[in-house]
């Protein structure tokens, strides 16, 4: 019998002024009986045990969402959003399940990650959501795809600097990249203006927070595109992004 992932309705509710209905607790489940599964073919995700799954998969993905405790607000109704380097669905798929009346694009480079992410959308009846194997560095010097979407996620992908590139070129005027990280430092900072700057972009929010189980340190990091990216980023594969801009 697969575990029970923990409903977690309080904390939900305590921290991100929210909390799933009965039939997004469901999907959550499924999902996560689903990761379970695909592990045993795919190397997805070391985070298994359900409450970990809960707190770091999950929890976090919809944190992201949800600066200042406005979550779904965030997304406006029919908001086209596009995850970079989504791997095992993370956090494109969570906010699938929350904001149905958004648009999901889950990008990854791997074949095989993109397909089983394919079973996952179809097994939970997502429609919201499509796919796309491609790299971000191709599909930021493609029309269909450059400054096409409202918001940009990316979470465990390169240097900020180097999340900062991937994402700004793919927004529209006004559309925000939310970049996941861990630690982060003032110098981090200064680093990442720079190279926000040079390619349209201002920093608008760098929110610090504590995972609601482990109290562990989590930053993310929201970036407003307020200019035209110039036309020469992203740089193609195999150009370093990890130095300065």
């Amino acid at each position: 019998m697969t575990n029970l992932l923990p409903e977690m309705a309080e904390i939900w509710q305590q921290t991100l002024n929210w909390q799933p209905t009965d039939s997004q607790q469901a999907r959550f489940q499924q999902l996560y009986e689903l990761i379970l599964e695909g592990n045993r073919q795919l190397n997805l995700t070391r985070i298994t045990e359900p409450q970990e799954f809960w707190e770091k998969h999950l929890w976090d993905s919809l944190r992201g969402v949800a600066p200042q405790q406005q979550l779904i607000s965030f997304l406006p109704v029919g908001a086209s959003v596009i995850d970079i380097g989504t791997g095992a669905g993370f956090p494109g798929v969570p906010v699938a399940i929350i904001a149905p009346n958004s648009t999901i694009t889950l990008v990854d480079s791997t074949r095989k990650k993109i397909t089983f992410i394919e079973s996952i959308l179809k097994e939970l009846g997502l429609t919201n959501a499509k796919t796309l194997v491609s790299r971000a560095e191709e599909i930021g010097q493609q029309p269909q795809h450059r400054e096409q979407y409202d918001v940009a996620l990316i979470r465990a992908v390169g240097t900020a600097s180097a999340c900062a590139e991937y994402t700004l070129p793919l927004l529209k005027l006004g559309g925000l990249a939310v970049i996941y990280r861990g630690t982060w430092t003032e110098e981090e900072t200064t680093s990442l203006e720079n190279a926000v700057r040079q390619l349209g972009g201002t920093v608008e929010l760098i929110d610090n927070f504590t995972t609601p189980l482990t109290n562990s340190v989590r930053h993310c990091l929201y970036l407003r595109k307020v200019a035209k990216t110039p036309a020469n980023f992203p740089r193609a594969v195999g150009v370093p992004t990890q130095k300065p801009i």
